[in-house]
């Protein structure tokens, strides 16, 4: 039976670790996801003091967890809110996700009212049964999209579907599609971006491409059209991307220095601004997964789906381009 407070001494065997990476060894069945969120919440003390999960241990420090390790459960609950589902059958189903609704609740979300209002709950109501493959607080969940990303998204309905699905996700035999609006007028009129993405080591909910050994992210990109407005410069872009990384397109894109337009942050600016005009803003992320390819699970079918930009983009749109220039293949 697991007591708390625990205690442990690092040895001289463990100087040049991190004190997230020693608990994980010192704990069976924890996620270093969960070490991390009991560090952030300061529930782990290093010789009587609060530490960060990066800190590196010397050997002799006394090492404390406050709290059980063990999170709750978070089981996802039935919930009715509209969705748009483009297709289903007794296998998947593809929705096309409305922008400010999160795919399931965070891994820190352990309390009923952080779980409300994502994805699963809706799909939850809508169908009964789901794939548990990805866990009680992820039903049916193949692949995600941003909480501040609209368009297409596959769901497992069962375990089978699910793990055929994860690995054609895996091969790169899924293609998705997205839509992106930037700031700036992109140098090339199309390109292939493959920097590496790490988690921001000072800003803990951003990512980034400035550290070494993350994790192979591939994008690539079309302009499809060069905007020149009133309220700046702006190329509207077709991404296609072989890798899923959290914040994947945002992230690349802000590297070049062309942030997605309403992505406050990753550096886009929060309001447009122009002379003799009212200032412009957008409540969400200019960026729609629009086309997504996969084969059936079961019938090795190919199916094609597709969604037009959301009311909301469109509109934007239509209010910048007052001036424009021609871009690549438009």
């Amino acid at each position: 039976m697991n007591t708390f407070p625990k205690h442990f001494i690092a040895t001289l065997d463990d100087a040049g670790k991190r004190l997230d990476q020693f608990l994980v060894t010192q704990i069976a069945d924890t996620s270093r996801a969960r070490v991390q969120q009991l560090i952030d919440e300061e529930k782990v003390l290093v010789n009587d003091a609060v530490a960060k999960a990066s800190l590196r241990l010397r050997g002799g420090e006394r090492i404390v967890i406050l709290v059980d390790v063990k999170s709750p459960p978070l089981r996802a609950m039935a919930e009715e809110i509209p969705l748009d589902i483009v297709y289903e059958d007794d296998d998947l189903a593809v929705v096309n996700k409305a922008a400010g609704m999160m795919v399931h609740a965070g891994a820190g979300a352990t309390d009923d009212e952080r779980n409300r209002g994502t994805l699963v709950n809706a799909l939850l109501h809508r169908f009964g049964q789901l794939s548990a493959v990805g866990g009680e607080s992820r039903p049916g969940i193949v692949h995600r999209l941003d909480k501040a990303t609209s368009g297409l998204i596959v769901v497992a309905k069962n375990d089978e579907a699910h793990r055929k699905l994860a690995a054609q996700f895996a091969r790169r035999i899924v293609k998705k599609t997205y839509i992106a609006l930037v700031h700036g007028w992109m140098k090339q009129d199309r390109a292939t971006i493959s920097s590496s993405i790490s988690r921001d080591r000072v800003r803990r909910t951003r990512m980034t491409t400035k550290l070494s050994g993350g994790r192979e992210a591939i994008t690539h990109y079309t302009v499809q059209q060069r905007i020149d407005s009133k309220y700046g410069k702006f190329s509207l872009l077709e991404l296609r991307i072989d890798t899923g990384r959290t914040h994947q397109i945002r992230v690349h894109l802000a590297s070049l220095r062309h942030p997605v337009v309403g992505d406050t942050l990753y550096g886009a600016p929060g309001e447009m601004s122009a002379k003799n005009a009212a200032g412009i803003s957008l409540p969400r992320n200019f960026l729609h997964a629009a086309r997504l390819q996969l084969q059936h699970p079961r019938s090795a079918e190919a199916l094609s789906f597709a969604r037009p930009l959301p009311e909301e983009l469109q509109d934007f749109l239509d209010k910048i381009e007052s001036r424009t220039k021609r871009g690549a293949d438009t």
